[in-house]
């Protein structure tokens, strides 16, 4: 057995809005979306495995190399991941979305759309309740959790979120020292020279590893950037958006990690698109699909 004073759906939702709509912010998932799924996942916090586990969105290990736990669902004993915190399971909800293919057509919906979000989640298969989108809805509408979305889809976000009791000090959220910047509905900063992996990483509480991943970088974290230098703070996306150029032609000296961080798009996505390797040469003249 285990016990814990149970969270109310409200109280639930104060807690954690500002981690929905930070990862909103990052990832372009509606906040409403979120704190939906987590609120029914986790049964407002009070389910066995976001007690035990920290996992508020019921995502099941599925090559998951971290620590977990056991719970029955479909079949008995299954597999589930296991979190050192909640804010760890937000992170990783809005890293499972981005990183499986079966998900990116929700990505070209408008980021304020929650009921396309809500069916496209059916339809990809994320559960197997036939009811899932409207419980979704439901949430979202009862709660007027849209008013979040409205926060996250800003260019930047104007304030500093307070931290909810219960969370880490200083664990997660940007802190707005500097005017962010947008591409692709991505948030970047751009270099003045003086900053490194590590620095960027601790001034937007991010890790190095984070950092990079999301730049497609390899450098060292205390080695200086060059100025200029286009940084963004959130994962690049697979493709340009509609409505966009759908293919560069290749300028002097540019390389295809140049043109990936140009248009925010991730430069294994653009190689695959274009058919090659990541170091690959291009010179002045060639034309590199987007989308």
């Amino acid at each position: 057995m285990y016990s814990q004073e149970k969270y109310t759906r409200g109280a639930y939702i104060e807690k954690y809005w500002r981690v929905a709509v930070e990862e909103m912010h990052k990832s372009g998932i509606p906040a409403s979306i979120t704190l939906a799924q987590a609120c029914l996942e986790s049964d407002n916090g009070n389910s066995y495995l976001a007690v035990k586990g920290n996992n508020h969105f019921g995502i099941k290990c599925h090559g998951w190399d971290g620590k977990s736990i056991r719970r029955d669902d479909d079949r008995r004993n299954e597999c589930f991941r296991s979190y050192g915190n909640a804010i760890e399971s937000f992170r990783d909800h809005s890293d499972f979305l981005v990183s499986r293919s079966r998900y990116s057509k929700l990505f070209d919906l408008e980021p304020t759309d929650y009921e396309g979000w809500a069916y496209g989640l059916s339809e990809a298969g994320y559960a197997t309740d036939p009811s899932y989108p409207q419980s979704l809805i439901r949430i979202i509408e009862t709660h007027n959790l849209m008013k979040y979305d409205r926060i996250g889809a800003a260019e930047t976000l104007s304030y500093v979120a307070p931290y909810a009791e219960g969370l880490e000090e200083g664990f997660y959220g940007f802190r707005l020292t500097r005017e962010l910047e947008d591409v692709n509905g991505l948030a970047y900063i751009v270099t003045s020279g003086e900053e490194s992996i590590r620095s960027i990483a601790k001034e937007f509480n991010l890790t190095n590893r984070e950092l990079k991943r999301y730049n497609d970088l390899k450098t060292g974290s205390r080695k200086l950037l060059d100025e200029g230098m286009k940084i963004y703070l959130v994962s690049k996306k697979r493709k340009a958006p509609k409505g966009t150029a759908s293919s560069h032609v290749v300028e002097g000296r540019e390389t295809l990690w140049d043109i990936s961080q140009k248009y925010g798009i991730k430069l294994k996505s653009l190689c695959r698109m274009n058919g090659l390797e990541a170091d690959g040469k291009v010179g002045p003249g060639d034309e590199i699909k987007l989308r």
